[in-house]
């Protein structure tokens, strides 16, 4: 896979790690894609303003926070398309033997 800096590539998964850090960096590349990006700021800016309800607690404010959405998904057949960075060069080698790339 030739992973040039700058060039924009889409990934589609070919077969699921057989170990879960393997699992959570495809996790961690697929949260990269801008609409993802998105997604999850604004289900952050709705916990932060509702979802999260501060009550008293022994005297104290105690804040019960609500457990965030998994907007992706690792799972055989899902793609996603990233813009190459020096950064995750590294990520992208490790799990490069799960994944198909294509130009995009």
């Amino acid at each position: 896979m030739d992973l040039a800096p700058r060039s924009t590539v889409t990934f589609t998964i070919t077969s699921m790690p057989k170990n879960e850090r393997g699992v959570k960096t495809l996790r961690r590349l697929m949260r990269m894609q801008p609409e993802v990006q998105k997604g999850l700021a604004m289900l952050a800016r709705r916990r932060r303003q509702f979802d999260n309800r501060p009550t008293t607690r022994a005297g104290r404010i105690w804040i019960d926070r609500k457990r965030p959405t998994q907007l992706v998904k690792v799972l055989v057949g899902e793609s996603f398309t990233l813009e190459i960075t020096p950064q995750i060069i590294g990520d992208l080698k490790s799990v490069e033997k799960y994944l198909d790339a294509k130009a995009a």
